[in-house]
């Protein structure tokens, strides 16, 4: 039998305020336990809840980013289950009338060479506290509670089950990933837990419209466990199912040692929770005026900002979708091309290319890169004229980034850049390509008459033998001589 896998996603994405939900202690990471967990964090009796204006804006322009409906009118309940790191005995979250409504994620995802888009529905978005964490080390054979975490504000963003595959699941919460980033509510720190994906796995025979019984597998922080997650829970079922037996809804875990999901607790449905309108916090209202002030601070979208980079700088859809994936990578990339407007593609290359490997290598993003883009753009200026070739080009930026880097200064924070780095370089190394016409001929002369053997497997129709005389060529101009202009007057002399 075939099956087909059915995958919805809640995306936990921690807002960045800088104080909590519903009190006023802070949301910084890596405080001593318990540093920041204030009365209201603690529960002590007779607290009361204020609500943060600041997450409420940060869940409004998210709504607004995916297109959704805003709630005039939202209510926060109280989700009820006993947990040691749940102080109160629940947790404020909404049910019935979250934030944010609906919306979609436009997926598009270039599988086996072809472009393809998926549009990926979203339920809901709303509003709700972290609870604590339970430490087991280090305890004497005890576990602890921190309750730094509780009360941190929190975005659930639920989808629709509307994914089919591992891969469409991680390029889902990729993009999410990266919105969330771009539109400045979440650092989206997967490490310290600013950004959980919980994964809500089922299979069904190929070809049926009924949904499979689901398992939900709980905070997963990185996209490779996220997939492999999936996969392996995929597989459990179908193993089961095809032995006759019947899934059991749950709550699991992955273990990314072993590979695996294991049961965690058998799943509640919402009775279970006995949710109700929590009576310490007032509806929240949020008026028309108000959403008009959070839209006209919307920066351009990730998607806006791909379509404009095929439309205005003729990328294709895989260079416009690395370019934007990252709001300080495309910023980097319009400075380098506005310097540089007579070819995008080639600013596009060395973006994606060089200047992206080197930051990997150093665990940098581009808002820490040390060449600013007038730099770089002025090295690309020196291949499009001739000055020098794409490989010397490597070895000038090698030397460029070494320079830039001992300064410690980012591209943004610096003042007064040498725009003349490369040609600088350039100049103390003797590195400029020779494209003197007359030089470049007695080279090949001199290649031709030292190789006749080459020259014969040429005229015998060898074509490699061409490719092994230009590289003679070049190595007698120790790399220097202009590549375009050697195949030429080879080609010309050869046929002569």
């Amino acid at each position: 039998m075939q099956w087909e896998t059915v995958i919805g996603l809640e995306v936990h994405a921690q807002l960045s305020t800088e104080s909590k939900i519903f009190s006023g202690a802070s949301t910084a990471f890596g405080a001593a336990p318990n540093a920041e967990a204030c009365a209201v964090d603690l529960a002590l009796p007779g607290v009361l809840p204020v609500l943060n204006r600041g997450a409420v804006e940060r869940a409004i322009r998210f709504g607004l980013a995916v297109g959704a409906k805003i709630n005039s009118l939202s209510i926060f309940a109280r989700k009820n289950y006993f947990y040691p790191d749940l102080p109160k005995g629940y947790q404020i979250s909404q049910y019935e009338l979250p934030v944010v409504e609906g919306g979609h994620i436009q997926l598009q995802i270039v599988q086996d060479g072809k472009e393809q888009e998926k549009t990926v529905r979203l339920v809901r978005a709303h509003l709700e506290e972290d609870a604590g964490k339970s430490l087991h080390e280090d305890f004497h054979g005890m576990s602890g509670i921190d309750l730094n975490r509780a009360g941190t504000p929190l975005l659930e963003i639920v989808s629709e089950p509307d994914m089919r595959s591992s891969a469409e699941a991680v390029a889902y919460a990729k993009i999410l990933h990266s919105l969330v980033r771009w539109i400045g509510i979440c650092d989206g720190n997967m490490q310290e837990g600013s950004f959980r994906c919980d994964a809500n796995v089922s299979v069904r025979p190929q070809g049926s419209d009924k949904l499979g019984t689901r398992c939900e597998i709980k905070n997963l922080n990185s996209f490779r466990f996220l997939e492999k997650a999936i996969d392996y829970e995929a597989r459990r079922q179908i193993e089961i199912l095809e032995d006759g037996g019947a899934i059991q809804q749950q709550t699991r875990l992955f273990d990314p040692e072993k590979g695996e999901t294991r049961a965690m607790r058998s799943k509640e449905d919402a009775q279970d929770y006995r949710y109700f309108p929590d009576p310490d916090l007032l509806p929240l209202e949020i008026s028309g005026s108000w959403i008009e002030e959070v839209k006209k601070e919307l920066p351009e979208l990730p998607q806006q900002m791909q379509s404009r980079f095929e439309h205005d700088y003729g990328l294709s859809m895989y260079d416009a979708l690395a370019l934007t994936a990252d709001r300080d990578n495309s910023e980097y990339y319009e400075a380098v091309a506005g310097k540089l407007p007579s070819d995008p593609k080639l600013c596009a290359n060395w973006v994606m290319g060089e200047v992206s490997a080197y930051l990997n290598n150093e665990g940098k993003s581009f808002d820490a890169c040390p060449l600013s883009p007038a730099q770089l753009a002025q090295l690309l200026l020196r291949i499009k004229d001739g000055t020098i070739s794409g490989k010397i080009a490597k070895d000038v930026f090698r030397q460029m980034w070494a320079q830039a880097n001992a300064e410690s200064i980012s591209w943004k924070n610096r003042k007064g850049v040498d725009e003349s780095l490369a040609d600088r370089i350039i100049e103390s190394q003797g590195l400029r390509q020779i494209s003197d016409s007359s030089a470049l001929e007695k080279l090949v002369q001199e290649v031709l008459t030292a190789n006749p053997k080459s020259v014969e497997e040429f005229k015998a129709g060898k074509e490699k033998a061409f490719n092994a005389l230009v590289g003679q060529v070049m190595k007698a101009g120790r790399g220097k001589a202009n590549p375009a202009q050697v195949n030429e007057i080879l080609r010309k002399k050869l046929t002569e």
